[in-house]
């Protein structure tokens, strides 16, 4: 044989041998009967032999045909297994997945998300960047990230969680030594924890209450963790996400009817990354369990 023969031409062969008819073998196929017809004839010519005769009942393989059929069908079943393979690497789901959040969400609220993800595939590895610092999804800083700002790169796969909602906590111990506010003047007379330096958060708030300037800090961190655990130590009010809360009986959530910040909430990853099994169902447990944190924030406000 001069050219080695395309492998159409003896997945054509089998169908032939299968079922007896060109057209018969087209229809199997979804090809067209000159096409088959072209497949056979270009198969002889490589053989050298002639592979069916015409009869009364249809296409008759000949000796060199029936020669042929068992490694043809060897064939037909590799490459069948080549394609399972090489959709089941497809879609297999591992390798190292790297996620980007803040402190607190990084911290305090994708660990669950994560594990229950983990237990479903094995195989997947996850580096979680928890910083206040954004990585670039575009460079692939990182390869999915939980952010609070819109991201605004055309070329980013965008899911709007929704808002998780913040409000003011404070201790039963607090509380217990110093009263609860039962109104938002009340407020001026208790004990503060909050920033150290001016922040994007720190503006809105006090575009929502302005008498935020008139609060009495005694306690200031940059870190919303250190502020979170400042409020679970009774050391004052503080403002944490409600769901954050409402794991301990002992932190009370003041004012819910009267004060809240909506912390918008988006999931984003780069767009050539869709096609990637752990990446996608990576970012589509992050929302999914995102969007349940969020409904478990409101059910408590509720």
């Amino acid at each position: 044989m001069d050219i080695e023969p395309s492998w159409d031409f003896y997945r054509s062969f089998l169908a032939v041998l299968q079922h007896g008819s060109l057209s018969a073998a087209a229809r199997e196929l979804g090809l067209t009967q000159p096409t088959i017809g072209r497949h056979i004839d270009a198969l002889e010519e490589a053989v050298g032999a002639e592979l069916f005769t015409r009869s009364s009942n249809g296409l008759l393989p000949t000796d060199m045909a029936l020669d042929l059929q068992p490694y043809a069908e060897t064939l037909a079943t590799t490459a069948a297994a080549l394609l399972r393979t090489a959709s089941s690497q497809r879609d297999k789901v591992e390798g190292t997945v790297r996620i980007s959040a803040s402190e607190v969400i990084g911290i305090e609220v994708l660990p669950p998300i994560i594990a229950d993800l983990q237990e479903a595939y094995p195989g997947l590895h996850v580096e979680l960047s928890a910083s206040d610092t954004l990585e670039d999804l575009m460079n692939r800083e990182a390869d999915i990230a939980v952010r609070m700002a819109e991201p605004q790169q055309d070329a980013l796969l965008v899911r709007r969680i929704g808002d998780i909602p913040l409000g003011f906590h404070a201790h039963r111990r607090y509380l217990e030594r110093h009263g609860t506010p039962q109104t938002m003047a009340e407020l001026a007379g208790h004990r503060f924890i909050g920033f150290d330096r001016q922040t994007a958060y720190i503006r809105m708030m006090r575009k929502l209450y302005p008498l935020a300037d008139e609060l009495s800090y005694i306690f200031r961190t940059s870190s919303q963790l250190a502020q979170i655990a400042a409020i679970r130590a009774g050391i004052g009010i503080g403002i944490c996400q409600t769901g954050l809360a409402r794991p301990n009986p002992d932190l009370v959530h003041i004012l819910a009817n009267e004060f809240e910040i909506p912390l918008r909430t988006w999931v984003a990853m780069h767009q050539n990354l869709k096609t990637s099994p752990r990446c996608r169902v990576t970012f589509d447990a992050l929302v999914k369990g995102l969007l349940n944190y969020i409904k478990s924030c409101k059910d408590t406000r509720a």
